[in-house]
């Protein structure tokens, strides 16, 4: 079981895991920060056109209209690649919408799976491993085992369905495996 136990390589899905919620969350940082960017352009741009505005209404009362005509041209130029820049940044905010989304769904996807992989995959283990079977037994009969740092088994729960109560016990070497079997049996029947 120890053998076992120590094939187990938990690491690479958690880091995997660790990653996809860390790209989630710069995901959702980036959109954050691109749409306050956002809201600030075009707050300073709103100030930008009412100063131009008024800038604007004091041309007309002291300028020619030729001049005047000139300025509208220069401040439609101005409002058209506003309206630009304003349009491309909501097209990548849907883009990230969408990319959110994306990665939401694959975390859903990977939450299902859990940290074994998809069904298929653990199957196809555990038809091959006969700890893994063995400790497939064990959890059916309601005795869920616990390692420690060293790998071996220190402490099992159990649990009597027909009693409602759960058994906690603290397993030692000292004593013989047919000494816990029998008080693990004992304990299952009630």
């Amino acid at each position: 079981m120890r053998h076992c136990f120590t094939n187990f390589n938990l690491a690479p899905d958690k880091a995997a895991l660790s990653r996809i919620n860390d790209s989630l969350n710069t995901v959702q940082e980036m959109r954050k920060m691109r749409t306050r960017e956002a809201e600030d352009s075009l707050r300073k741009l709103a100030r930008q056109h009412a100063t131009l505005s008024s800038q604007h209404r004091e041309v007309i009362s002291n300028h020619d209209s030729g001049k005047h005509a000139n300025e509208i041209v220069a401040l439609d130029t101005r409002k058209f690649k506003i309206a630009k820049q304003a349009s491309e940044l909501e097209v990548e905010s849907e883009r990230l919408d969408s990319e959110l989304e994306r990665l939401r769904m694959r975390l859903v996807d990977l939450d299902e799976q859990g940290v074994e992989g998809d069904e298929v995959a653990r199957r196809a283990r555990e038809a091959d491993d006969p700890t893994i079977l063995r400790l497939w037994l064990y959890r059916s009969l309601g005795i869920a085992l616990e390692q420690d740092e060293a790998g071996n088994y220190n402490k099992a729960t159990i649990s009597n369905t027909k009693k409602g109560d759960v058994h906690v016990v603290n397993i030692d070497p000292k004593f013989p495996r047919w000494f816990y079997a029998d008080y693990f049996w004992q304990t299952m029947q009630g």
